[in-house]
């Protein structure tokens, strides 16, 4: 350090100002973390609670005394312990009277102390308060030297640096406080179960966190409510650190004869502001945010709280309660930090450690008060050792203090005479002669007996560990008989996260694919229903080369699966596919999900639930070249948002076909060269997600599987061929074989015909549509495609120019009235379309 010189010549040292703030920066933050914002271990008590506890102590308001004035009490606290603002002291005061806010209340206050709607409490000079009965087990034994002292603020008075509390206040009523750098939030406790841990520690101090959390299941609000799930509590014992989720307890009425229904709210959340609840409801009402509440009241009375929220006619109460729990704070986290002061030193502990450090506390406190007691002891059992040599030499006592000139020559000669202390002449010079009667000198005698056996007792508790251990564990169980009761806030099982599907009543939706890979759904309803041969309306506006391939109707639940060619999966609910107007096309399904480049969507399968029913069944997967896979559909139940790996492909495979299998199908595989093979689908045992499968088929060179088909009914197989030709064959004509062969012809590839393209299951319900790779498209009344044997080489579906090729086939539902006449205009635009019968040009050759 340097020195500088002023003008007036005198000399000033000089200080880094770094140094002197990081100095002084220090000291504030430990000031304000020791001595104002967080609690100490032992006692659990902040300063000013501490201090507020101790002035009521020092007035004698005690809970069987008259209340006081709150600003008396204010005023002893800031005017001789706390000199800091009387509002802070009050609204410290104001909190402990609270029963909202602290489980075991710690001040009983007359008057108005603020409520449950973060209502202000009045002023102090209009409010009265007193200890409350637990207190006196805080305080109690601070006059037996059980804790230290220190000066308050000015040295005029002494005040505990701890108080020596028999109740675990750190758990019990937990604490909160954000200091420098650190913050505490502890919940509250149940007593009794506090109580029954310490026991527990006590008696084998071996004992684990998981054991102890047997015993303290969990936080205890005084509001009562709920916590979901132990996994937040179980870290917090552990680390000290967790976040626990708390909820409303709610109940369902019936009202208005049944025919409505209304969720009645109970219990709330700690620390939930319930003016501010209702109002939030109501807004959320108001916004349209929440469509489903006619009506919000608050009902509470001294009684209890009870918030009553009525229901629209036929709407779902589950399905609101969902909502409030997502929008409001009838749902709330509540984060848990064990902070504390441990040796004047910020500790983050666990549950054990918190629970150790209390029984330590109480064993000193034990130990001090047992010392106290017995210096007590032999002080008293000197005095009486002195009584009991003047009584058995009275007459001479009596004959030398009345010779004595004065008191003090007569407590010399006593002191000489009879060996007796300072102490033991004075008491016998002050002796009121009343005690020389007969019955006082019995009793001065058993007095001295008993207290020799008291001084015996006291230093054998304080030669004994075990007999002090014996002393704490005796009085939790009288705290426990005294103060324990039941738990408030009831510990659930762990919820699931509250998804979008929770606030989404069902309802029925009818789903639309086109040819082309656009997705939409419309609600049911909309489709109004009409009288047999009418009209219909139009569900999608015809665009050139697309057409509505796929129609499924599901519920807003329910579950698509998309099936990619790269061998993965998707999810999506059904509420989250587009809803497009009547007439729209709707998304486009790669815009739909996160696909890769060049990855295209091969099938897509509706799931409504992945219950137990659907453990039979298994998803069948079909790549290009001839590998086939069986999986169980419940391997899919638990979505990827980036999608999962339902089928290893090799390098340059695909998937080309996915579908459900019930456990009695069959199976058809149908290869470009128009080859196929019929097999049962218990010859393919069920695989794990990620396996590649086995050989459905046995493929030549140049050839692969362009169609797999799950046999449903009876009905005919319909083959279609790149230049134009297909027919229609009995499924009989498919003997079923065992899978991995060559399997039978279904169609001959010859120049004529070409490369197979796809092969259906249909009926002659259905129409099928061909598309070229020009853009033509037909649609082809089925029942004009008469069935034939599988040895014949087909019929023509199209005229085709040159070069064109059909590159797609896919069948819909009959678009036709009883008359056979249109519904709908034809999918054709600019005359790129045509439609008509089939032409038979079959040769009736053996083609196998």
């Amino acid at each position: 350090m340097s020195t500088v010189i002023d003008q007036s010549g005198e000399q000033f040292p000089t200080v880094s100002i770094e140094k002197e703030l990081k100095k002084s920066y220090l000291d504030y933050a430990m000031s304000v973390i020791v001595g104002r914002a967080l609690p100490d271990v032992r006692d659990g008590l902040k300063p000013v609670h501490r201090r507020a506890l101790f002035a009521m102590r020092e007035l004698g308001v005690y809970h069987n005394r008259p209340y006081v004035k709150s600003a008396r009490i204010v005023g002893d606290v800031i005017g001789k312990y706390h000199p800091h603002g009387d509002t802070a002291a009050y609204d410290t005061i104001v909190r402990m009277a609270q029963d909202f806010s602290m489980r075991y209340p710690l001040v009983d206050g007359q008057g108005n102390f603020g409520s449950m709607d973060g209502d202000s409490p009045a002023a102090m000079r209009y409010t009265e308060a007193r200890m409350t009965r637990i207190d006196r087990e805080i305080v109690n034994d601070l006059d037996k030297d059980t804790v230290d002292w220190m000066p308050n603020y000015d040295n005029s008075l002494n005040e505990p640096v701890v108080m020596p509390s028999k109740i675990p206040n750190l758990l019990v009523n937990g604490s909160s406080g954000i200091a420098v750098g650190m913050a505490t939030n502890i919940p509250p406790h149940n007593i009794t179960e506090v109580l029954d841990a310490l026991i527990a520690i006590v008696e084998d101090p071996n004992l684990t966190v998981h054991q102890l959390m047997s015993i303290i299941t969990g936080p205890d609000f005084p509001t009562g409510g709920q916590i979901c799930g132990r996994a937040g509590i179980r870290e917090a014992y552990e680390t000290g650190r967790g976040v626990v989720v708390m909820r409303a307890l709610n109940h369902v009425e019936k009202i208005k004869e049944g025919k409505r229904e209304a969720i009645v709210i109970t219990e709330i959340p700690y620390q939930v502001n319930k003016a501010s609840l209702v109002e939030k409801i109501a807004e959320l009402v108001k916004d349209k945010k929440i469509n489903s509440i006619s009506e919000v009241r608050d009902e509470s009375d001294r009684h209890g709280l009870r918030i009553v929220i009525e229901l629209k006619k036929d709407e779902i109460s589950e399905i609101v309660v969902n909502q409030l729990y997502t929008m409001t704070q009838l749902q709330k986290s509540f984060g848990i930090i064990l902070l504390a002061i441990v040796n004047n030193k910020p500790e983050i502990l666990n549950l054990k450690q918190v629970l150790e450090h209390f029984v330590l506390h109480r064993k000193v406190v034990v130990i001090r008060r047992t010392s106290f007691e017995l210096r007590k002891a032999e002080e008293k059992a000197h005095i009486l050792e002195g009584l009991n040599i003047a009584i058995n030499n009275l007459d001479d006592v009596v004959a030398l203090i009345k010779a004595s000139k004065n008191p003090q020559e007569a407590k010399d000669e006593l002191m000489r005479r009879y060996e007796l202390s300072e102490i033991q002449a004075q008491t016998i010079l002050d002796m009121r002669l009343q005690r020389l009667t007969g019955l006082e000198r019995d009793k001065i005698a058993i007095d001295y007996e008993n207290i020799l056996k008291e001084i015996e007792k006291l230093k054998e508790i304080l030669g004994s560990e075990v007999l002090v251990m014996n002393i704490v564990k005796q009085e939790f169980n009288e705290l426990k008989e005294s103060y324990g009761d039941e738990r408030r806030t009831e510990i659930i099982d762990a919820i699931d996260e509250i998804l979008p599907e929770d606030l989404i009543a069902p309802e029925d939706m009818a789903v639309t694919v086109t040819h082309s890979g656009y997705i939409k759904r419309n609600p049911v309803s909309l489709y109004r229903s009409q009288h047999r041969g009418g009209k219909g309306i139009t569900a999608v506006k015809n665009i050139e080369e697309d057409f509505v391939s796929k129609l499924y109707v599901a519920s807003t639940l329910d579950n698509f699966l998309f099936f990619t060619n790269f061998g993965k999966v998707y999810w999506r609910k059904v509420y989250q596919l587009p809803l497009a107007g009547r007439t729209a096309r709707g998304k486009a399904i790669v815009n739909l999900l996160n696909l890769e480049e060049n990855e295209k969507i091969a099938a897509i399968l509706p799931i409504d639930t992945f219950d137990d029913e659907t453990k039979q069944k298994t998803i069948l997967m079909v790549t290009r070249f001839g590998r086939i896979k069986k999986t169980s559909l419940q391997e899919f139940a638990r979505p990827l948002r980036k999608g999962k790996r339902a089928l290893t492909i090799n390098e340059g495979d695909e998937i080309i076909d996915v579908h459900v299998l019930n456990g009695e199908d069959t199976v058809l595989l149908v290869t470009q060269k128009g080859m196929c093979i019929h097999f049962d689908e218990s010859d393919l045992r069920t695989m794990g997600r990620v396996a590649a499968g086995v050989r459905g088929i046995r493929l030549g060179d140049d050839d692969s599987v362009v169609s797999a088909i799950v046999v449903k009914s009876e009905e005919s197989i319909l083959i279609a061929t790149e230049n134009g030709f297909g027919k229609r064959s009995p499924i009989e004509e498919y003997r079923l074989q065992k899978r991995g062969g060559k399997g039978v012809r279904g169609i001959k590839q010859s120049v004529r015909n070409g490369n197979v393209i796809a092969a259906k299951q249909v009926d002659d319900n259905e129409e099928v549509i061909l598309i070229a790779d020009s853009g033509k498209i037909i649609r082809i009344d089925l029942s004009s495609i008469r069935v034939i044997g599988r040895s014949t080489q087909g019929v023509r579906l199209i005229n085709l120019d040159n070069e064109e090729k059909v590159v797609s086939l896919d069948s819909i539902a009959k678009d036709r009235n009883d008359e056979g006449e249109d519904l709908e205009e034809d999918l054709d635009n600019e005359g790129s379309s045509i439609e008509g019968p089939a032409e038979d040009v079959s040769d009736g050759q053996d083609d196998e």
